[in-house]
């Protein structure tokens, strides 16, 4: 029990040392706007990875409606920021964007989640499309023309919060109880219904949180972005977060992280190539597959854990 306190502690102070440095960097004039534009987005992108990482890579569901619960959760919060612009309208829009995104996972998943591989793929991105033109169609939601000037009501250091605490949740999810059974679940849902697993409803319990914390990364795109049209929850907006998870590792959330950061910088990078920019995009993407086909990190985790019983091991032997 003192062991997960310390560990927690240490997860929490790595938050803080991060969110320190940048804002030490911003103060002495390393970190300029654009830069801090850049990792905000980045920030975003981390949240999106690392819950599509827990449906795909944890309990192993291939899902490709990602974009469908952000337009969610951007829509919410951009409406309810027209109407309330202080800072519990900024919460009210991002719960409002939890319980819908939840309650459609929740719907979607009973009864998609019993199919497997591209069948089940197929029918996230049919429901991702149907929430997006919905979305197109929708007066509240301004249709295709989407939404403008919507008061920021959230700014790096708020994103870097809701990532950390993102994060830190469903690692913690990952190595709970209800973590080690959606992870048997995708290692052997045979073995695991033999011995009295409900693996729908652990499936579905992956996919709803995962889906949740889309809904929070488009809730901070829109208050941060301040403009969104139902173009930006494309289809597209799903494969970029797949190639996040795919890149880092699939199953790792450090990878998924890490892949969210270089990419991140990777698009920097290539603004300066204009026509030519997805085409290097595209081989930089071939190449980091051809030399690491199982992500940057395969399944491998930073572990606070291990590495102090790493250390008190060699302590150990050192006496």
């Amino acid at each position: 029990m003192k062991r997960n306190v310390r560990d927690q502690l240490i997860w929490l102070a790595i938050a803080v040392g991060g969110w320190l440095l940048i804002d030490l960097l911003t103060l002495v004039g390393i970190i300029n706007p654009f830069i801090l534009t850049i990792i905000t987005m980045i920030e975003i992108n981390v949240i999106l990875a690392v819950s599509l990482n827990l449906i795909l890579g944890i309990s192993g569901q291939f899902s490709l409606g990602h974009a469908g619960f952000m337009a969610i959760g951007a829509y919410s919060s951009a409406i309810i920021a027209e109407k309330v612009d202080n800072f519990g309208g900024f919460l009210i829009g991002i719960l409002i964007g939890i319980a819908i995104s939840g309650l459609i996972a929740l719907i979607e998943g009973i009864p998609t989640l019993r199919l497997r591989g591209d069948y089940l793929a197929i029918a996230t991105l049919g429901v991702s499309e149907i929430i997006r033109i919905t979305i197109n169609n929708l007066e509240i939601t301004n249709g295709p023309k989407g939404i403008f000037n919507i008061p920021q009501q959230s700014n790096w250091s708020i994103v870097y919060i809701f990532a950390a605490a993102i994060t830190i949740i469903i690692v913690n999810i990952v190595h709970s109880k209800t973590g080690r059974a959606i992870l048997s679940v995708r290692d052997n849902e045979i073995a695991a219904e033999s011995i009295g697993l409900n693996t729908t409803k652990y499936k579905v319990i992956a996919f709803v949180i995962g889906a949740a914390a889309a809904s929070v990364a488009g809730s901070l795109y829109a208050t941060y972005l301040q403009s969104i049209t139902p173009g930006n929850f494309s289809f597209m907006q799903s494969i970029s977060t797949l190639i996040m998870v795919v890149l880092g590792g699939v199953g790792s959330i450090t990878g998924s992280i890490l892949a969210a950061v270089v990419l991140g910088f990777v698009d920097v990078i290539l603004q300066n190539y204009g026509a030519l920019r997805m085409v290097l995009y595209s081989l930089l993407l071939i190449i980091f597959m051809l030399f690491r086909p199982s992500g940057f990190l395969g399944s491998w985790e930073f572990s606070v854990k291990r590495l102090f019983s790493a250390k008190d091991k060699s302590q150990k032997e050192t006496k």
